[in-house]
């Protein structure tokens, strides 16, 4: 095989594996939507497949089942909080102390749907007992996370910009203020206003100020500037 042959094939396996990977994109993004209009129950894969606007049977191509779209959605949004954290973290870095914080509030408030339909489509992942060995995956990226979050608190901390407290109490106050805020959209006693994107935004600038130092009095502690 000549050189020029070689290098046509190359393409041609490239060209196909793009069209592949497009095509699980617009199988992935078509149950998203449906999952955002429908309970978990009623969207089946016959109707991922209509959405897509392909073959039930390519469908299964791509993943061998329902609970393998579904893993991929938890998934693909875990990585995304991820890289968002990833960034924060390096403008914090920088000397830009909130930026971790925002950057998480950003990524988890700018859809309330999605992120409450992720954490519901995990209960149900976990719940039953399926695929546990992706579940570990996407626990591992979550402790990853953590390890990076607790490096950077422990830098902020003792640099004197936040309170001195273990680590994860920081990491896990925005976490509970995340999961409030997003818990409040859908409370019935609050969900009909229509201001959700500003409210979304004040919670996001109390959290990334939270924990600042001088903010918390624990009768307890034995830090001299408390």
């Amino acid at each position: 095989m000549t050189s020029k042959s070689t290098n046509a094939s190359a393409e041609r396996i490239k060209e196909k594996k793009k069209l592949f990977l497009a095509r699980e994109q617009r199988i992935v993004d078509a149950t998203l939507k449906l999952l955002l209009e429908q309970s978990i129950d009623r969207v089946s894969v016959s109707k991922i497949a209509a959405r897509a606007g392909i073959g039930k049977g390519t469908v299964y191509k791509h993943f061998l089942t329902k609970s393998d779209i579904l893993f991929r959605l938890v998934f693909d949004y875990e990585k995304h909080i991820t890289q968002s954290l990833a960034r924060g973290i390096e403008q914090a870095e920088r000397g830009d102390s909130g930026a971790a914080a925002k950057a998480y509030f950003n990524a988890r408030l700018e859809s309330p749907e999605r992120d409450r339909l992720m954490q519901n489509l995990e209960t149900r992942l976990i719940e039953s007992g399926q695929l546990t060995e992706e579940i570990e995956e996407l626990h591992k990226l979550r402790r990853s996370n953590e390890d990076d979050l607790s490096e950077l608190m422990t830098k902020l901390i003792d640099r004197g910009v936040l309170e001195n407290v273990p680590p994860h109490f920081h990491y896990l106050a925005c976490l509970a203020l995340a999961q409030g805020a997003v818990e409040l959209c859908f409370n019935k006693s609050w969900n009909y206003r229509t201001d959700n994107t500003q409210l979304m935004e004040f919670i996001t600038n109390i959290g990334i100020t939270m924990g600042n130092r001088g903010q918390y009095r624990n009768q307890n502690s034995q830090d001299p500037e408390s």
